[in-house]
């Protein structure tokens, strides 16, 4: 309760609520469970350029979801700089974010690296859409302030566009 008091607060004095703050509530796990990215090693896509999915094996745990790599040398790289290898949007569409929507369901396995950063997209020609239109990118980044609003109050079973001002 004190945590929704907390939100309510932030909200009707009109500050804006920031990552570091809520980033726990705002790692893309789908629908069931705590596993980043279905599973997928963030690290294999910037030292070997494709998508693979990590193992039971080797997991860490940030922000309050699990995530899993393909060797104890990439789950200790992640966990030395994990700002570098996450996914940005905590792993949500980015091509959804940059339309101002939030896509849960994404494929591990359409993504682009962009000015060295991960964006994760919900099919193959979304992420190519992303990394190609010339708009995508600032888009995604004007609208995340909003999307991120949306999931910290709907994590918190509150309505942001209407709450009080």
């Amino acid at each position: 309760m004190r945590l929704k008091s907390l939100i309510a607060a932030v909200l009707i004095g009109g500050c804006s609520l920031s990552w570091p703050v809520f980033a726990e509530n705002l790692v893309n796990t789908g629908y069931f469970g705590d596993l980043a990215i279905k599973g997928y090693d963030p690290v294999a896509y910037f030292n070997q350029n494709k998508a693979v999915e990590g193992s039971p094996n080797f997991t860490y745990r940030w922000l309050g979801a699990t995530w899993q790599f393909t060797s104890a040398e990439n789950r200790d790289l992640f966990a030395k700089e994990p700002t570098r290898y996450a996914p940005q949007y905590g792993g949500y569409c980015a091509d959804g974010v940059s339309l101002g929507t939030v896509t849960t369901n994404i494929d591990p396995k359409a993504w682009r690296i962009i000015d060295g950063k991960l964006y994760l997209s919900y099919d193959p020609g979304a992420a190519e859409g992303f990394a190609t239109n010339p708009t995508k990118l600032p888009d995604s980044q004007q609208h995340w302030s909003e999307v991120e609003q949306t999931l910290v109050t709907e994590k918190a079973g509150i309505d942001w566009r209407h709450a009080p001002r």
